[in-house]
């Protein structure tokens, strides 16, 4: 049994001072006043700050110096998960943007793998090839292709865990997209110029997210509301959000979240090599990405993913954009954990949830995680 006390415990939805969390067999067991705690087992007074369920990120192509495209492996996806880890991120899908087909097919039969043996490795995120070449961004064009029935069937096949296909409804036949939706699979629009009429048959049909709203998207215009307007007004949608402050102006960012909500907005990193301690300049299939500033960039100026970590994300929303932390951090814990259907056992601080937290100082800098009930050490690995 370990006691956690000494800090605010956030459950996912609000906030509880003077409470303990109890943790027995890598799980809560029991959120007391603090007064009322177990004296037994190992008591770990935090000292102050914050301790929250770890951060959910649906939206990770890289970090440490990994990119999963280049590496689509087990180890690839261990190396990328050690790197979040220490960030906070205790739950994550690895994310495979369009390239060759032999690096799709790699990407999913390791990610099944990883799922099984990977701490916090929770399935993968299909970003592309079935997109649309007019909101390509860094895709490369030679890749993007439209959805085969036995695409479809290839996907429903590798899932193991949770599984995101972002895709266009210009490259996806709509009873596919309803396939895959039935099969449990998440789908999300995303990099397409799709109408607002468009984008609503895809969620009628079962899609149920937009990939990094407002980017590789058409926008909301007041007689085209695009992409963008259809995912804001449905209230099935679940919108990803890229929080670095580069990719979404921050008033765009304040429009989305007050439409959707909290339990609307999933924040997502995007994160490619550089985050998380890599260096400042990778390739990305032939193409030298480096970084800008706080953005990564190719040698157009078009931007390539993002440099940060989801904890950078919760504190955008919190500090720049000014919005109460509960909400920033029910973006990164519950919100992606309900997106997923994980929410049974992942982003809240609830009797019989998985014992993954990250402790946090006020200004959110991550001061300890433990997964399972585990402490890290300094590798990144579960003790």
């Amino acid at each position: 049994m370990i006691v956690f006390f000494g800090a605010r415990l956030f459950d996912g939805e609000r906030f509880l001072d003077d409470h303990a969390l109890v943790v027995e067999y890598g799980a809560i067991r029991a959120l007391v006043d603090v007064a009322e705690r177990p004296r037994g087992g190992e008591q770990v007074d935090l000292g102050g700050g914050i301790l929250a369920p770890g951060l959910v990120d649906w939206q990770v192509n890289g970090g440490g110096g990994v990119l999963f495209n280049a590496e689509p492996t087990v180890a690839g996806i261990a190396a990328i998960a050690r790197a979040h880890r220490r960030r906070g991120v205790t739950g994550f899908l690895p994310t495979v943007v369009t390239g060759a087909p032999d690096v799709l097919a790699a990407a999913l039969a390791a990610a099944g793998e990883a799922e099984r043996s990977v701490p916090g490795a929770l399935g993968i995120h299909v970003e592309g090839p079935f997109i649309d070449p007019r909101r390509a961004g860094v895709h490369p064009p030679q890749w993007i292709r439209p959805m085969r029935e036995a695409d479809a069937d290839a996907l429903i096949e590798a899932r193991a865990g949770a599984m995101v296909v972002t895709l266009a409804p210009a490259s996806a036949p709509l009873p596919l997209i309803a396939r895959l939706a039935r099969a449990g699979i998440v789908v999300s629009i995303g990099h397409t110029d799709a109408t607002a009429e468009e984008a609503a048959t895809v969620f009628e049909a079962g899609a149920r997210a937009a990939t990094h709203l407002f980017n590789a998207m058409s926008p909301l215009n007041s007689r085209a509301p695009g992409v963008v307007g259809a995912a804001l007004a449905d209230p099935r949608v679940v919108c990803g959000l890229i929080g670095d402050g580069e990719h979404v102006h921050p008033l765009a960012c304040r429009a989305a979240i007050g439409a959707k909500g909290a339990g609307g907005i999933a924040l997502v990193s995007d994160a490619m090599p550089p985050a998380a301690g890599g260096p400042d300049a990778f390739e990305l299939q032939g193409r030298r990405i480096n970084r800008a500033g706080s953005k990564l960039v190719d040698e157009n100026g078009t931007l390539a993913g993002a440099a940060i970590t989801l904890i950078d994300a919760v504190r955008f929303v919190a500090t720049t954009l000014g919005l109460p932390l509960a909400s920033a951090l029910t973006m990164a814990t519950l919100t992606p954990a309900r997106l997923l259907g994980l929410d049974g056992r992942l982003g809240r601080l609830a009797p019989g949830f998985a014992a993954n937290l990250v402790h946090c100082t006020g200004a959110l800098d991550v001061r300890a995680v433990w997964m399972n009930g585990r402490a890290l050490a300094d590798d990144g690995e579960p003790r």
